[in-house]
Parts: structure tokens; C-alpha cells; sequence
């Protein structure tokens, strides 16, 4: 079977996006970078700060919920 120049394309892409996701993930997980990105955002846009806090707190409570209910 014979690999097609598309399908290696489309892999490299696939991969690309992949790495990009991670390493943006990664960054933001540093406290500081993440506070200085949403001080700069709500700079930008001034209603954005205040649900992107409730957001964050209510994907770590169901997180937790989660893992207690796994845990079971």
C-alpha cells in the first residue's frame, strides 16, 4: 500500500494543529502568563474578564465532581 502525497499533507497538518493546541495549553497554565493574557484581553475587550473566571471555577468544580464519582 502506497502512501499518497494528500494523506501525508493531511497528517502534517493534523500534527501541526495538534502541537499548536498543546504548546498554547501549556503556556497558559503558567498563573502569570495566564493573568497577564486576560489583564491585556480585558483591556481589549473590557467584558471578557468576568466570564472567563466563572467559566475557569465551573470546569474545576466538574472536574473534581468527576474524580469523585470515578473514585466510587
Amino acid at each position: 500500500m502506497e502512501n499518497s502525497p494528500d494523506s501525508k499533507n493531511t497528517l502534517y497538518v493534523a500534527g501541526g494543529l495538534a502541537l499548536i493546541v498543546l504548546g498554547t495549553g501549556l503556556i497558559l497554565t503558567h498563573p502569570g502568563i495566564r493573568q497577564s493574557l486576560t489583564i491585556g484581553m480585558s483591556t481589549i475587550l473590557p467584558g471578557l474578564r468576568e466570564p472567563l473566571r466563572k467559566g475557569g471555577f465551573g470546569l474545576l468544580s466538574d472536574i473534581e465532581r468527576y474524580l469523585k464519582i470515578k473514585s466510587m
